[in-house]
This record gives C-alpha cells, structure tokens and sequence, in this order.
C-alpha cells in the first residue's frame, strides 16, 4: 500500500518545537499580526525537571506585555537572594533587590505552567496556531536550496508545512538543527546533573541553596512543598553512582546536606533520579535562507545559575523584534478560511487544505535578516557560555576532592560586599543584553 501523500498546510512563519522561545516567539509575532504556526511533538507540555527558573528579565517582558498581573497570579514561588553553603559555612552570594525591573525575585514555577499561561495567551491571537502531536521530522527546501517549511509525523499521518521562514526553536537536540547541517562548535564539559525531588519542611531555607562539601555539590530549588535537587556528578559518573548504590547515594546526601537527612529515604528507586547530560555549545552560524535557529537549538547551555530558558526567551524576543517588519501581513489580508481556522490543535488535521492560509507568498526575510538575529544575541550568549565554562572548572576541582572544603578567604571577601552581591544578582537576574518588546500590537 503507497505511503499517504501529506496534508500541506501554508503559513508565514512556521516555528518548530513548543518550549518557551517557541511560544513566546509566536506569540509575538502572532500579536503583530503575522500568521504563525508552531509544531510541538508532545500532546501537552509537561516536562518534569526542566527549566523553571522565570528571571526578572523575563518577567520585566511580561510587564511590558501588560500580563504580568495575570501571570504572578499562578501558583509560583519567589527567590529574592542566592547562598552558597561551602564547608558547612553560609555565604549570601546574590540579592536581588536592586536591579532594574519592576519584578525583584526570580519566579519558580513549573515550566508547563509557564509554556500553558503563554500559549494560552497565544490562540487568542487569531493568526497564532498550535499544533500538538507534531512531531519534525525534517526541514523542506526547493531548488535553490531555500528552506520552505517542515515535514512533520502526526497521529492522522505525515504533513507539510510551507512557510516564508521556518525557526528551529527545538532544543539542543534538535531534529532542525541537524537536517540543516550547520556546524556546530562543542565546549568540553566535565560535569553532569542528576536531577530528583525531596521533601520540603515549612522551617526549611526558602532561598535557591548551593551545598558544596567532600567533593559533592548539590543545588536546592524551593517548589513550596519539595525541594527540586541537582546533584552534581562528573562527566559520564551516573553508571558508577549507580552502582555504588542507593544507600551510598542517601547518605552522601545526607552528609552535604545535614537537614535533608531524616528524608532522604524517600528516593527508594533510581527511576526518581533523572540524569541531565550537560552541554554547552552553539551554532557558528545560526541561519540559512529560509531558515534560523535560537535558543539550545542555536546554542546549549549548561544548568548553572538557570539561565537558560532566560537567554533562550531573551532569543524570542530579538528575533520577533528584527523579523516583524518583514513578515506584517500590511500586504495580504487573512482570508475567511484562515481567520476561522482553529489556534490549537491535535495531531488530527483532517480538513486542513492547502489554500486555507497561503499568506506567506508576499512575505519574504533574507538571509542577511536572519543574520541580523544572530549578530545581536551572540555576544551574551558567548559570554554566559564562558561563565559557565568558568564555573564548570571550579566544579570539576570540587569534585576531584572528597576532603572536607575550606571556604577561600577570598570568598569571605567577596561575599561581604554588597556591590558585589548585587553585580552577581544584575547577572543571574538581567543579564547581558536584556531585549525590550518592540513588536507592534
């Protein structure tokens, strides 16, 4: 029996992968009136273990998005200062209570409530279209080499979507990226994360706590009722944690972290323990014709000082501002057919025809555009790189050493002064480059 010929959909701006530089870029884009489509393989977004860390920056965003009410409203908690416990020693590392946004905490929340606000905002936009269950499989290009769109697997059977430009926003493994064959330069990194939840006590510490002791170090996120842990190992050392085994593990826990010690035997499987295989890397170049990639799609990151979602929405952000006046629809009013079209959907795209939203023929973004992206978010992102570089370093020194750890006097020092605090407080909570909504509504 002949495979079925695809169902071909038409858009303007075809945005590959659901997360939160997917959603934000469409919903921009969306609110200036470009038709956008954006395809996420999963049927919904929860994730666990992903990034959940909403930064001042990101939440300045939302202000000047005029949402930042509605969103504060959800279920989150709030981080206002960052300490580092070396030794058995406390040190106040960052408090934000000074940087430039209306929002002086960073917001932990769980990155599908995140993504669901987002995307709710989204379909009211009637030129934003979700696509669940969509599931990339690789880009489309015509003769002369210009990426035209994606070709995706769904439920109902394979689809394509023909776009004026196509954006890889599909994380560090992404499906894009790799068809696109743009080259990519790796950064050696020494460590890994395991990732696992334990109880949290009402008397517990509320701030972001970085544990550092007999070569171990350990992060605690405070989630209300559990603290979300990342336990560093080093490179490819899972397979030996495991086989140490379960109680070694607790009680090195244990150990780090003395309070956490009447609950560690919660973690009674290693199926509760989650590895992250920390990256860093980017894209030489993040763009072809028809074609560009950002956030971990355009450039990994590692875990430290959770920046990444951060910098990726910060991505969104530039990319929607340099690509808007390009793809305004001031030439091709929707049509009747498009202005009905549901925003979100399944995997099922029964009924879709081709001509329903053939609105990217007049929108064209050359390549020299697309660069412009690129020239603007790759300093900060090369610099946040090499910070974490920095710290993976310090790591991996930590790690090589299980004797207990005296705290540097130089770290006394620095962690008394307030300058000093708030500079690393503009860094996790701004950062380099903050963008700025400049789309049209």
């Amino acid at each position: 029996m002949p495979d079925p010929q695809p169902t071909q959909i038409s858009t303007t701006c075809c945005i590959v992968g659901g997360g939160p530089a997917g959603v934000m870029l469409g919903f921009l884009l969306a609110r200036a009136g470009v038709d956008v489509t954006v395809l996420e393989k999963h049927a919904d977004f929860f994730r666990d273990f992903r990034g959940d860390t909403v930064h001042p920056s990101t939440l300045e965003l939302m202000y000047e998005l005029g949402l930042l009410d509605q969103f504060l409203a959800q279920p989150h908690e709030e981080i206002r200062n960052f300490t580092m416990v070396i030794g058995g020693q406390s040190f106040p590392i960052a408090q934000i209570d000074r940087v430039p946004t209306h929002c002086k905490f960073v917001a932990i929340m769980p990155q599908w409530d995140f993504l669901n606000f987002l995307a709710a905002q989204a379909t009211k936009l009637p030129s934003f279209h979700l696509r669940m269950q969509h599931n990339v499989t690789g880009l489309l290009a015509n003769e002369q080499g210009r990426v035209i769109g994606a070709r995706a697997e769904t439920p109902s059977g394979p689809v394509e979507i023909h776009a004026a430009i196509t954006v890889a926003c599909d994380g560090r493994h992404s499906t894009c990226r790799a068809d696109a064959e743009l080259p990519v330069r790796e950064t050696g990194v020494p460590i890994d994360v395991l990732w696992f939840r334990l109880p949290r006590h009402s008397t517990d510490p509320s701030n972001v706590i970085g544990n550092i002791n007999y070569g171990t170090l350990a992060v605690l996120i405070n989630r209300n009722d559990y603290f979300q842990c990342a336990f560093i190992i080093k490179k490819d050392g899972f397979a030996e944690v495991q086989r140490n085994g379960l109680d070694a593990f607790r009680s090195c826990i244990a150990r780090l972290v003395p309070f956490l010690s009447d609950r560690v035997n919660t973690l009674t499987s290693w199926d509760q323990v989650k590895l992250l295989t920390v990256q860093i890397n980017h894209l030489t170049r993040w763009h072809l014709p028809g074609f560009l990639a950002i956030g971990d799609a355009a450039h990994a990151m590692s875990p430290v000082g959770g920046i990444g979602i951060n910098l990726a929405i910060q991505d969104a952000v530039a990319a929607a501002n340099i690509l808007t006046p390009h793809l305004a629809p001031t030439a091709y009013p929707r049509t009747q057919a498009a202005s009905t079209h549901p925003h979100v959907t399944t995997g099922n795209t029964s009924g879709t025809q081709p001509a329903e939203r053939a609105l990217h023929k007049s929108a064209y973004v050359s390549e020299m555009t697309l660069a412009e992206v690129q020239h603007r978010r790759e300093l900060p992102t090369r610099l946040t790189q090499a910070f974490q570089v920095f710290a993976h370093k310090q790591l991996a020194r930590t790690l090589g050493n299980p004797a207990p750890v005296t705290p540097p006097r130089i770290l006394r020092i620095l962690s008394g002064s307030a300058f000093v605090r708030r500079l690393a407080a503009r860094f996790i909570a701004v950062g380099l480059r903050p963008e700025h909504i400049n789309t049209p509504l």
